[in-house]
Protein backbone atom coordinates (compact mmCIF):
# COMPACT_ATOMS: atom_id res chain seq x y z
CA UNK A 1 0.00 0.00 0.00
CA UNK A 2 2.57 2.47 0.76
CA UNK A 3 4.77 1.17 -2.05
CA UNK A 4 1.78 2.06 -4.38
CA UNK A 5 1.39 5.57 -2.79
CA UNK A 6 5.26 6.49 -3.43
CA UNK A 7 4.55 5.05 -7.00
CA UNK A 8 1.89 7.05 -7.72
CA UNK A 9 3.72 10.38 -6.36
CA UNK A 10 6.32 10.09 -8.40
CA UNK A 11 4.36 9.19 -11.52
CA UNK A 12 2.43 12.06 -10.91
CA UNK A 13 4.83 14.67 -9.66
CA UNK A 14 6.94 13.38 -13.40
CA UNK A 15 3.68 14.15 -15.28
CA UNK A 16 3.28 17.28 -13.38
CA UNK A 17 6.34 18.85 -15.20
CA UNK A 18 4.93 17.58 -18.69
CA UNK A 19 7.52 14.09 -18.56
CA UNK A 20 5.08 10.87 -18.33
CA UNK A 21 6.79 8.20 -16.29
CA UNK A 22 5.64 5.11 -18.29
CA UNK A 23 4.85 1.83 -16.21
CA UNK A 24 5.63 -1.21 -18.23
CA UNK A 25 6.05 -4.27 -17.61
CA UNK A 26 9.03 -5.08 -14.80
CA UNK A 27 9.85 -1.19 -15.02
CA UNK A 28 8.95 2.49 -15.55
CA UNK A 29 9.99 4.28 -18.61
CA UNK A 30 10.56 8.32 -18.14
CA UNK A 31 10.95 9.76 -21.42
CA UNK A 32 12.60 13.37 -21.52
CA UNK A 33 13.77 12.74 -17.78
CA UNK A 34 17.08 14.13 -16.59
CA UNK A 35 19.58 12.29 -18.76
CA UNK A 36 23.66 13.17 -19.08
CA UNK A 37 24.84 14.96 -21.52
CA UNK A 38 26.33 12.77 -24.24
CA UNK A 39 24.07 9.82 -23.06
CA UNK A 40 21.15 8.43 -24.49
CA UNK A 41 19.60 7.20 -21.25
CA UNK A 42 20.26 5.94 -17.90
CA UNK A 43 18.95 3.31 -15.42
CA UNK A 44 18.39 4.20 -11.67
CA UNK A 45 16.71 0.92 -9.79
CA UNK A 46 14.13 0.10 -11.55
CA UNK A 47 13.29 3.47 -13.62
CA UNK A 48 14.75 3.63 -17.05
CA UNK A 49 15.32 7.23 -18.26
CA UNK A 50 16.05 8.25 -22.07
CA UNK A 51 16.31 11.33 -24.04
CA UNK A 52 13.21 12.65 -25.79
CA UNK A 53 13.62 10.89 -29.38
CA UNK A 54 15.63 7.78 -28.52
CA UNK A 55 12.53 5.96 -26.92
CA UNK A 56 11.71 3.63 -29.90
CA UNK A 57 15.54 2.48 -29.86
CA UNK A 58 15.24 -1.09 -29.42
CA UNK A 59 18.53 -1.34 -28.75
CA UNK A 60 18.44 1.32 -25.83
CA UNK A 61 15.77 -0.42 -24.15
CA UNK A 62 17.51 -3.53 -24.13
CA UNK A 63 20.71 -1.85 -23.14
CA UNK A 64 18.64 -0.34 -19.55
CA UNK A 65 16.96 -3.53 -19.01
CA UNK A 66 19.52 -5.34 -18.44
CA UNK A 67 20.74 -2.44 -16.00
CA UNK A 68 17.38 -2.85 -14.05
CA UNK A 69 17.86 -6.39 -13.55
CA UNK A 70 21.44 -5.64 -12.22
CA UNK A 71 20.28 -3.43 -9.66
CA UNK A 72 17.98 -5.73 -8.64
CA UNK A 73 20.70 -8.14 -8.38
CA UNK A 74 23.70 -5.99 -6.54
CA UNK A 75 21.49 -3.47 -5.12
CA UNK A 76 22.05 0.01 -4.54
CA UNK A 77 25.07 -0.36 -2.75
CA UNK A 78 26.20 -3.59 -4.59
CA UNK A 79 25.65 -1.61 -8.16
CA UNK A 80 26.82 1.44 -7.51
CA UNK A 81 30.08 0.14 -5.92
CA UNK A 82 30.60 -2.54 -8.97
CA UNK A 83 30.02 0.69 -11.51
CA UNK A 84 32.07 3.47 -10.32
CA UNK A 85 34.52 1.37 -8.51
CA UNK A 86 35.56 0.06 -12.33
CA UNK A 87 35.17 3.37 -13.59
CA UNK A 88 37.29 4.64 -10.95
CA UNK A 89 40.09 1.83 -11.67
CA UNK A 90 40.11 2.59 -15.86
CA UNK A 91 40.47 6.16 -15.27
CA UNK A 92 43.51 6.02 -13.06
CA UNK A 93 44.89 3.67 -15.17
CA UNK A 94 44.98 6.69 -17.47
CA UNK A 95 41.71 6.39 -19.98
CA UNK A 96 39.29 8.84 -20.66
CA UNK A 97 36.24 8.99 -19.87
CA UNK A 98 35.29 6.84 -23.05
CA UNK A 99 37.70 4.10 -22.28
CA UNK A 100 36.71 4.08 -18.74
CA UNK A 101 32.82 3.50 -19.36
CA UNK A 102 33.70 0.88 -22.58
CA UNK A 103 35.41 -1.49 -20.03
CA UNK A 104 33.07 -1.22 -16.86
CA UNK A 105 32.09 -5.19 -16.81
CA UNK A 106 27.83 -3.75 -16.21
CA UNK A 107 28.30 -1.79 -19.31
CA UNK A 108 29.99 -4.91 -21.24
CA UNK A 109 27.29 -7.24 -20.32
CA UNK A 110 24.39 -5.00 -20.98
CA UNK A 111 26.14 -4.35 -24.03
CA UNK A 112 26.09 -7.99 -24.71
CA UNK A 113 23.00 -8.85 -23.81
CA UNK A 114 21.45 -6.49 -25.77
CA UNK A 115 22.99 -7.33 -29.06
CA UNK A 116 22.08 -10.67 -28.49
CA UNK A 117 18.52 -10.23 -27.92
CA UNK A 118 18.47 -8.14 -30.76
CA UNK A 119 20.44 -10.52 -32.92
CA UNK A 120 18.27 -13.30 -31.78
CA UNK A 121 15.08 -12.10 -31.91
CA UNK A 122 12.41 -13.45 -34.12
CA UNK A 123 11.52 -10.09 -36.45
CA UNK A 124 7.82 -8.57 -36.05
CA UNK A 125 6.91 -9.00 -39.69
CA UNK A 126 7.45 -12.82 -39.82
CA UNK A 127 5.35 -12.82 -36.22
CA UNK A 128 2.54 -11.20 -37.63
CA UNK A 129 2.80 -13.72 -40.87
CA UNK A 130 2.53 -16.82 -38.73
CA UNK A 131 -0.15 -15.04 -36.77
CA UNK A 132 -2.69 -14.31 -39.99
CA UNK A 133 -1.79 -18.08 -40.62
CA UNK A 134 -2.60 -19.52 -37.67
Amino acid sequence: MLRERRRSRIHSAASVVGMPIERRDGYRLWIGGPVPKGSAGITLGSTVIVRDGHEGSQYLIRHELVHVRQWRRHGVLGFGVRYLGAYTVWRVRLKGHHGAYHRIPLEIEADWVARRSLATAVPETDLADVASHG
